[in-house]
């Protein structure tokens, strides 16, 4: 009884039982997660993720009625809805790393049908994979859990290996599926960056014109970015900058990697860069740096998820956790896990995946 004085309602003993249980896994890191103060760009000046969030931001835009109720559809579905967070399950690496290579740990998912199982069950809000996986299931499930359509791969059968973003299908094939979204892949950097962006554009204006919302992989690739044992495809300044040009040709959402270093462009000696960019908008702290990002999504006017990266076993659900953490505090809209969920036994993913929803659902982790 002493605790119902304290606590008012189930939602608030629900919150702080998480809350401590976020804290648990963050271990030693938890301090310098939870209570970091970001001084960079000021939490009032970006565009917080909100219930709110379509008719506050996107409403007044050039989307139309049919891509505002397509993303509705996408905000209130599964564990998050309402909140103005998403949870997205991402299966499109049967084709980006082989079916094999994927799928060993879990034959399970070569049957498409379990790949939109794990993501109903696990709360998603939206699953995204190929135009094979959803159309094979789309007359049982498309009215049962919002489908994403990736609609370009980077194959890996020619050889020597190459790393070439190809369309695997129309904007047409996805609409006709039940699609309610469709998510394309940049490799910004890479020799066929300029066709890709072309590509894309053209697709995201015909998606919208169709009412279908828009996702981007805002990837970086380049070998040359690679120097000193230190790869910058994953630089702060750099991705910051692929998620602007990924803004700009009018995606809904980003995808992009977590940065984990910063000052790319000034260790290549490549592109242009301010010194305010490294001492003012940004600090090597995890949440200033995700910040960053954020930022260059029109201070989070588009939002920026970000993705898990590859399953490494038993550590996987802490780095979804503090990845989670990071990306909410920083004023991300969420997170997109695939191989950390679907590369270990289907009810320790519907686990992991609810893990991560609850750091959205947790009311004491807000905005640095």
């Amino acid at each position: 009884m002493a605790n119902k004085k304290i606590i008012k309602n189930d939602t608030e003993i629900i919150s702080n039982v998480d809350f401590q249980k976020i804290t648990n896994l963050l271990g030693t890191d938890a301090d310098n997660l939870l209570h970091h103060k970001c001084k960079t760009s000021a939490k009032d000046t970006l565009c917080a993720p909100s219930p709110d969030y379509i008719s506050d931001v996107l409403v007044p835009s050039n989307r139309n009625p049919q891509v505002l109720r397509n993303l509705a559809a996408i905000f209130n579905y599964g564990r998050l809805a309402g909140t103005g967070y998403v949870s997205i399950l991402p299966i499109d690496q049967d084709i980006e790393h082989t079916a094999g290579a994927s799928f060993a740990k879990n034959p399970l998912y070569f049957n498409p049908e379990n790949i939109v199982k794990l993501a109903i069950e696990g709360g998603s809000n939206a699953v995204a994979t190929t135009f094979g996986n959803l159309a094979l299931v789309a007359r049982k499930y498309a009215h049962k859990i919002p489908f994403i359509v990736k609609i370009n791969h980077n194959e890996l059968l020619t050889y020597p290996t190459k790393y070439n973003q190809i369309m695997f299908g129309s904007v047409r094939d996805a609409w006709n599926l039940g699609a309610t979204a469709i998510g394309a892949t940049i490799y910004f950097g890479s020799e066929a960056s300029n066709r890709q962006i072309m590509e894309v554009s053209e697709a995201f204006e015909e998606a919208h014109s169709l009412g279908l919302p828009t996702i981007l992989w805002c990837y970086v690739r380049n070998e040359g970015f690679k120097k000193d044992s230190i790869n910058y495809e994953t630089a702060a300044d750099i991705t910051g900058q692929a998620n602007h040009i990924g803004v700009t040709i009018q995606a809904d959402i980003i995808k992009q990697k977590m940065p984990t270093v910063n000052g790319g462009f000034t260790a290549l000696n490549f592109s242009k860069s301010d010194p305010l960019m490294y001492n003012a908008l940004t600090t090597n702290h995890p949440i200033d740096l995700c910040r960053y990002q954020v930022a260059n999504c029109y201070m989070g006017r588009i939002g920026l998820i970000n993705s898990g990266g590859e399953s490494h076993g038993a550590s996987d659900l802490v780095e979804a956790v503090k990845n989670a953490v990071i990306n909410k505090r920083a004023g991300g809209m969420g997170m997109i896990v695939g191989r950390k969920a679907f590369q270990r036994p289907f009810t320790e993913g519907v686990e992991l995946l609810h893990g991560i929803q609850a750091v959205y659902l947790c009311k004491e982790i807000d905005l640095a």
